[in-house]
């Protein structure tokens, strides 16, 4: 296909950063006298952002909106110290982006994770590269799956949605990718199964980074 521009998915996509939030989360868990929960059951928790995933995480008695919407702030202050303490790219990642970015073949940056705290891992741990569009979660209408930033993304480019590649690991970005127009790339190194991807649309699939390479011919 004729690709001119993607847009990367943060966590489980370009980088690993189930260990921070599976510790911030459970740092507030404790803190309550809640109890805690395993890496697996954030792999699970994570894709609707953070306030979905504090819903998850508490338990079932203290699931009210005014204490999710507390434990909330609770969760982004401790995460916001801890965001990028274990946070990695995943493997191949790095070769990857340099090879777009010598491609010239613009990139962004569209997560359900908080602004800030995207905006923060992708200046510490994605500095070496240029990404046009940085855009993380400011409203809970306009997340993922809903195709608004995407598509803004988009018009601010100039380029047509049908010629973007959005890249992610969940349901939620080919979801996403769907609605945007774009064409739907799901990564089986994140936090979904293949099935899950599959069934939600992907139009390719890839097990290492570097396999986005063959889905964009030469310009």
């Amino acid at each position: 296909m004729f690709v001119k521009a993607v847009i990367f998915d943060l966590d489980g996509t370009l980088v690993n950063s189930l260990e921070d939030i599976a510790m911030s989360m459970n740092i507030v868990l404790k803190n309550h006298h809640f109890p805690t929960h395993s890496l697996t059951d954030y792999q699970g928790f994570i894709g609707h952002g953070i306030r979905d995933l504090v819903s998850k995480a508490v338990p079932v008695t203290h699931k009210q909106d005014a204490f999710i919407a507390s434990t909330l702030q609770e969760m982004m202050e401790v995460y916001g110290e801890h965001c990028t303490q274990n946070t990695k790219m995943y493997a191949g990642i790095s070769e990857l982006l340099t090879a777009l970015s010598t491609k010239a073949i613009p990139l962004a940056v569209f997560s359900n994770k908080a602004e800030l705290l995207t905006k923060k891992v992708v200046s510490e741990v994605l500095s070496n590269w240029q990404f046009g569009q940085v855009i993380g979660l400011t409203t809970e209408a306009l997340k993922k799956p809903n195709p608004n930033k995407a598509m803004q993304i988009a018009k601010e480019l100039g380029i047509a949605p049908k010629d973007i590649l959005f890249v992610g690991d969940s349901e939620v970005d080919m979801q996403t990718a769907k609605d945007a127009n774009m064409q739907a790339v799901g990564v089986l190194w994140g936090f979904r199964t293949q099935e899950e991807l599959e069934e939600s649309g992907a139009d390719f699939m890839i097990a290492h980074p570097l396999e986005l390479l063959s889905i964009i011919k030469e310009q």
